[in-house]
């Protein structure tokens, strides 16, 4: 498969689950263009253990997270500005808070429940795909999406 047809089959969903991790279209779009790049340049890491769409949301992923790292150490003095009255701060410290909470969360959940919940709500694939990347039952990968759900819930 050349990679126009890769590119041509994989940027949605790509695109789809970087959109669910970052909520900006414009941000998943220069993040899919930039998984793109990482997965050419480590395409020999590539050992064929999971779906080629499965190993492109990983790096995705990553991507997001270099983002994020890279985005925090310039965000100090800037969002102080930004925060106009008290009740902005309160309710973007609140909302900041949350979504802190539920990253940390997510990132505390052990395997596989931090890879299914990520695998279904952010590239959002089907169960029965998800059973199959862990060699499982669909019925299995419900089961522990569910409870993935309930730890990160339990959590807040």
């Amino acid at each position: 498969m050349d990679f126009d047809q890769l590119y041509k089959e994989q940027f949605p969903v790509v695109y789809r689950y970087l959109t669910g991790l970052c909520g900006n279209q414009a941000l998943a779009e220069e993040l899919a263009q930039e998984t793109f790049c990482r997965a050419i340049e480590h395409s020999a890491s590539f050992q064929g253990k999971c779906r080629l769409s499965v190993w492109l949301c990983q790096i995705g992923k990553n991507c997001w997270f270099s983002y994020l790292r890279k985005t925090e150490r310039q965000a100090g003095d800037e969002a102080l500005e930004q925060m106009a009255s008290p009740q902005n701060v309160e309710e973007d410290l609140l909302l900041q808070e949350n979504a802190r909470q539920i990253h940390q969360r997510l990132h505390a959940l052990s395997e596989p429940y931090r890879e299914v919940f990520t695998l279904r709500v952010f590239a959002e694939l089907p169960y029965g795909q998800i059973g199959e990347l862990f060699g499982k039952s669909e019925n299995w990968a419900r089961v522990t999406y569910y409870r993935a759900k309930q730890k990160i819930k339990e959590g807040l």
